[in-house]
């Protein structure tokens, strides 16, 4: 479909010109020699560009550059001109237009000038679409629950989007934290701006400082230019801090000042900076237990927690599991092209059954191997895995223990000896099986000592 160019223009020979060089473009050209006539025209139709003449017998260019911005912002409007009249040119730059052609007018130009704006259009075309797309994703329709925990979640999401406070979400890791920080922002005032996430847990200790403040050149070795923080990067938009809880003391107080004062200072200068940005914590652990053990600040910890929004594990909301797991066969079923209409009757039961360690996210996994594997429309008990975990409808993470009379720090260790022993030692895969980060598996290896196969050493 050719794409349609209004051109006000009340000069016939530029006008004649114009349009003849568009026309052999292969663009529809619809000309006008009054500047009314051509905002009555979008009143009528839709144009992808507007290209309009500075001086019009009814008034100005840049009048009409206004009223086609109200109209729609995105509309490009490059304006012409005459040489004097330079300066209204650079005006109408400062006012939204995208470009400007003096007069007279050079086709060689004329020509690169409207590849440039529609290469510039397909971008903006496209920006607009992953907008609306990411709208959607992360709209109040794509949270699924109907538990009176995840109602309660979804009413303080509506409430806090508009807002500016920090927000902090507590929960298990699998439970969702990531997906309802990104429902607030995109529901928000902010939902334009970036939305910049930092796993603090995967960032060494020695980097994090300059991954969120950003450093200067030279600031330490290494640094061979000078870099913008995390916070500087979400400028008006959200900042997401994953697992806040990983971040150390030391540091905790200049996350503080940035969160009361808006301001910091890039690693290697005095130079404050000053940003707009909203602060979205998650963490899985207990950080009023971390405050007790004195690895967490207090004062950061109610500067966080301005709106705490906690989300319930899977088998405290197994109500929802139904309605999950058409979520995710829809969703899965699209993407690989398969039909499937559902899940058999012993599979749900036994999902009812089971307690879901990996929360939502092991759910979502579950769901996906078993669309891609199956030629049926019904998922059968063969394609879950998680079947085989279960014993006699009781929750077990390996054979040869007596779960019934191990303490939750027992059953921990036991879950991760089995996730290192499946994985061959592999941290990072036996991490991701267990639904946490690398540096919490290491800590926990520490604080059990336990050896690279995953051996538990004598205490």
């Amino acid at each position: 479909m050719a794409r349609r160019v209004l051109l006000i223009e009340d000069d016939p020979g530029e006008q004649e010109l114009i349009a003849e060089v568009l026309t052999l473009k292969g663009y529809e050209v619809d000309p006008v020699s009054l500047g009314a006539e051509g905002l009555a025209r979008l009143e009528q139709d839709f144009y992808d560009l507007v290209i309009c003449d500075i001086r019009l017998p009814d008034g100005s260019g840049l009048d009409v550059l206004t009223r086609v911005k109200e109209k729609d912002r995105e509309l490009g409007v490059i304006v012409i001109t005459a040489y004097p009249s330079i300066p209204s040119a650079v005006k109408a730059i400062q006012s939204g237009a995208y470009d400007y052609l003096q007069k007279p007018l050079n086709v060689d130009h004329l020509e690169h000038t409207l590849q440039r704006y529609f290469e510039y259009y397909e971008l903006i075309r496209e920006n607009r679409r992953l907008r609306e797309e990411l709208k959607k994703a992360y709209s109040f329709d794509s949270l699924v629950g109907k538990s009176a925990a995840m109602q309660d979640v979804f009413d303080k999401i509506r409430l806090v989007a508009n807002s500016k406070a920090t927000v902090l979400i507590t929960g298990e890791s699998g439970t969702g934290k990531e997906l309802v920080a990104r429902a607030i922002h995109y529901n928000s005032p902010r939902r334009n701006r970036p939305f910049i996430k930092t796993n603090c847990a995967a960032l060494p200790e020695g980097l994090i400082e300059s991954e969120l403040f950003g450093h200067e050149k030279g600031a330490f070795t290494g640094a061979y230019r000078s870099r913008k923080g995390r916070f500087e990067l979400a400028d008006g938009g959200t900042l997401l801090l994953d697992e806040i809880s990983e971040i150390g003391i030391n540091l905790q107080a200049k996350l503080l000042r940035v969160l009361q004062e808006k301001e910091f200072e890039r690693v290697g200068t005095a130079e404050t900076v000053k940003v707009d940005v909203r602060v979205i914590a998650t963490t899985n652990r207990d950080l009023r237990e971390e405050i007790r053990a004195g690895r967490f600040r207090e004062d950061l910890y109610y500067r966080l927690n301005v709106v705490p929004i906690h989300l319930p594990p899977l088998r405290e909301r197994k109500e929802d599991i139904p309605l999950l797991v058409q979520h995710f066969i829809r969703k899965y079923a699209e993407e690989n092209g398969k039909h499937v209409e559902g899940v058999s009757e012993q599979v749900l039961e036994l999902m009812m059954r089971y307690h879901w360690p990996g929360n939502v996210r092991e759910l979502e996994n579950a769901i996906e191997q078993a669309v891609v594997l199956t030629t049926k429309p019904i998922l059968e008990a063969r394609l879950f895995s998680f079947i085989d975990n279960m014993a006699g409808g009781s929750p077990s993470v390996a054979s040869g223990f007596d779960f019934s009379r191990m303490t939750l720090r027992e059953l921990e260790k036991v879950a991760i000896l089995k996730a290192l022993q499946d994985t061959g030692g592999n941290r990072t895969h036996a991490a991701r099986r267990l639904g946490i980060s690398v540096r919490t598996l290491r800590n926990k290896l520490r604080e059990y000592r336990c050896n690279e196969q995953g051996a538990f050493e004598a205490a």
